[in-house]
């Protein structure tokens, strides 16, 4: 007669490793979305601006954004606004801060003298200092 163990037979053995294939597909694909959504993060609104070789500056420390679109629609940071609403703004920055520099973006096919009105507006609500935002020019590998 033959006898048996008497013991229990072990079940599966916890497993204590981590498996890193879940992971590695979570931040792939977390990677993927973030390229696709960056460059569409740079502007929101859409301008033809005009293109010069003038080099880059760095954006001083107190600063107004103005947008003028093609339509005639005028935005202040990015919000949709009015000539009224933009002097306003621009007296009360003019009190605070002086020096406040205005980053002026117009669409090419603006025409001039709405932009002169805008800067006209913008000095006599006691603000000075008017900069163009302009695109730099495609490069084309050939200089002169």
């Amino acid at each position: 007669m033959a006898f048996g163990r008497l013991t229990r037979p072990q079940g599966q053995r916890p497993f204590s490793d981590i498996n890193m294939t879940p992971l590695i597909d979570v931040m792939l694909v977390l990677l993927i979305i973030f390229m696709v959504t960056a460059p569409l993060l740079g502007a929101r609104l859409p301008l033809d601006l005009p293109q010069t070789d003038a080099p880059v500056t760095t954006a001083p420390s107190a600063t107004l954004q103005v947008t003028l679109r093609a339509d005639g629609r005028l935005y202040l940071d990015e919000q949709a606004s009015t000539l009224a609403a933009l002097s306003d703004r621009a007296r009360a920055l003019a009190r605070q801060r002086p020096d406040t520099e205005v980053q002026l973006r117009a669409d090419q096919s603006v025409p001039y003298g709405r932009v002169a009105e805008l800067i006209g507006a913008i000095q006599q609500a006691g603000l000075q200092r008017v900069a163009f935002v302009t695109e730099a020019p495609p490069e084309t590998g050939v200089r002169p």
